[in-house]
């Protein structure tokens, strides 16, 4: 089998002509600000990737939509960036949606059927700041709450339909607790200010979202309960390990898009270009053992360390193999094109998701100890 023949068969089965329209744009095109590969992806329906088809939605496995978003991210690291924060907050939404009455399956049945996009307004990752600390707060109002504050960066800033986040809410006894959000992205008194500077990952809008007193009614707050032993609810869980299982399927994609063009090229010898694509297969192997996991149900704290296990290894593994393949591809590679140099840059990024791997040393290190893991 060619090598990424299985992701990009997966992608062309769940969005058809996908593959096809990011292909007809060059790798700049796609990932300057501006680029077209967002409405692509809205345009093929990607936003309904993890809706369950009752819903009007592709009702994709876990392991699977690992695979489109390697396949997206040899297209286009931006877009597979901008995607994977509009499934992982899906997916937290199905997974409300399991437990509750509520409003998610209205929400999940607009995202799928009218192909509404969501932004994610959780942690920033900043240095000295919890995974899970919010970057926005609220305080009571007549029927809900009014919540301020900014997340910065936040992809698909230009194109969000809908926003979730975290918020400290503060009750009127002086108490605050933690709060899940879900906001419609026209709501009086959300801004966007422009904050990307790079000209890595452009193409995924992450800019800064402000709220100024935005009124979101109660029914589109959910409160979480934390385990005092491991910070986090059902939901914070799952959403953590949908996040870095995709986040890591990304860069993943972009390690590969690399060594793709090595093979295509014929350069170095054949042993090395075999032990390439070997490492990235096998991180590839962790990735899907993960999602399978996730498939059959098992999303609880031994799996949140499955999938950081998964994604430090895969952050060691991709810039080894990126470096050798840059210098293999060779100079006239480099300077000819602004491909190799954009492929490269944009793989370093996955250090800088939250949670970091230095910020969860030590409590995975009590982890492999027998203690639960604690993610602050």
């Amino acid at each position: 089998m060619r090598f990424l023949q299985r992701e990009h068969d997966t992608l062309e089965a769940l969005l058809p002509g996908l593959d096809k329209a990011l292909g007809a744009f060059t790798l700049s095109e796609l990932e300057q600000r501006g680029g077209p590969g967002i409405a692509a992806l809205r345009e093929a329906g990607g936003s309904g990737l993890l809706v369950p088809a009752e819903h009007g939605g592709l009702g994709a496995s876990a392991r699977d939509a690992v695979r489109v978003t390697r396949a997206i991210a040899t297209r286009s690291p931006s877009v597979a960036v901008a995607a994977t924060m509009h499934n992982f907050s899906v997916a937290s939404l199905v997974t409300l949606a399991a437990t509750s009455t509520g409003f998610e399956w209205l929400l999940l049945d607009a995202v799928a059927r009218d192909k509404r996009m969501m932004s994610s307004a959780f942690a920033e990752g900043r240095t000295g700041q919890g995974v899970l600390t919010p970057t926005m707060s609220a305080r009571r109002a007549e029927g809900g709450w009014l919540v301020s504050g900014s997340k910065k960066p936040c992809s698909l800033s230009a194109s969000m339909d809908l926003i979730t986040a975290s918020v400290a809410l503060h009750h009127e006894d002086g108490t605050t607790g933690l709060g899940i959000a879900v906001i419609p992205a026209e709501a009086p008194g959300i801004s966007v200010r422009p904050f990307w500077n790079s000209p890595v990952l452009a193409g995924a809008e992450s800019d800064e979202v402000v709220l100024a007193d935005v009124l979101v009614p109660d029914e589109l707050v959910v409160k979480p309960v934390l385990d005092p032993e491991t910070n986090l609810d059902d939901l914070n869980t799952t959403g953590l390990i949908w996040f870095n299982l995709l986040v890591s399927a990304v860069y993943l994609g972009v390690a590969s898009a690399l060594v793709a063009r090595l093979l295509d090229s014929g350069r170095g010898d054949a042993a090395t270009r075999v032990d390439l694509v070997s490492d990235l297969e096998s991180a590839a192997f962790a990735l899907d053992r993960v999602a399978w996991g996730v498939d059959t149900g098992s999303v609880g704290n031994d799996a949140l360390a499955d999938a950081l296990t998964a994604r430090y290894s895969l952050q060691r593994t991709s810039r080894r193999v990126v470096g050798t393949a840059v210098e293999l591809l060779g100079g006239m590679a480099f300077v000819s094109s602004p491909d190799v140099a954009l492929l490269a840059a944009s793989v370093h990024a996955l250090a800088f998701h939250p949670p970091g791997r230095l910020s969860t040393v030590d409590a995975m290190e009590r982890y492999h100890g027998g203690a639960p893991l604690r993610v602050d």
